[in-house]
């Protein structure tokens, strides 16, 4: 299996969170050149902060695309020359008011390969603290729920937690938290 080579990078619109790109890759089994749609994005992080009590900080949010509200853990884009580890500690922060000293990566997913060409930053750490002041904006509110890790697997199983990429990185946490 080999890579494509990509030939061509065309922008189709740009908007405040990503680009659509038509690209024009060439195969490397025929030679023929293909027309692709992709997602040019920034990085993303996503975070689980755990309390000293083995509660993970987690937010309840409205999200546009499902239309609904979502419980899901602290993440978001990585900014421009920002390290994802310290992405990761500052969404925590800005979400949930919740302030996590180190992180420890849990390693990277590909969040959508088909058609996005960003990575997902995943991370664990520990609470150290909190700050009163949670940022709200006239776009993005959240509220702040503790969840008992011996909930997450039936939540996410249940529904209840449904956000994929957040599943896969509570999965991952499950697995090392449960291994010990």
């Amino acid at each position: 299996m080999q890579d494509w080579q990509r030939l061509q990078s065309t922008v189709l619109n740009e908007t405040r969170i990503f680009r659509l790109l038509e690209v024009l890759d060439q195969s490397p089994h025929t030679t023929k050149d293909h027309t692709f749609c992709v997602i040019d994005s920034l990085h993303w992080v996503n975070l689980i902060p755990v309390t000293s009590q083995g509660e993970i900080v987690m937010v309840k949010q409205y999200r546009h695309g499902s239309q609904r509200v979502t419980l899901e853990i602290p993440g978001g884009m990585v900014d421009a020359g920002e390290l994802p580890a310290d992405a990761a500690k500052r969404e925590c922060l800005e979400e949930t008011g919740h302030i996590v000293d180190k992180v420890a990566s849990m390693g990277v997913l590909n969040p959508n390969p088909a058609v996005f060409n960003n990575e997902l930053h995943t991370f664990v750490g520990h609470v150290v603290g909190t700050e009163a002041k949670v940022h709200v904006s006239e776009t993005e509110n959240t509220t702040v729920e503790l969840v008992d890790i011996a909930l997450l697997k039936g939540y996410m199983l249940d529904g209840t937690i449904d956000h994929a990429l957040v599943c896969a990185t509570l999965w991952r946490f499950l697995d090392q938290w449960e291994a010990g």
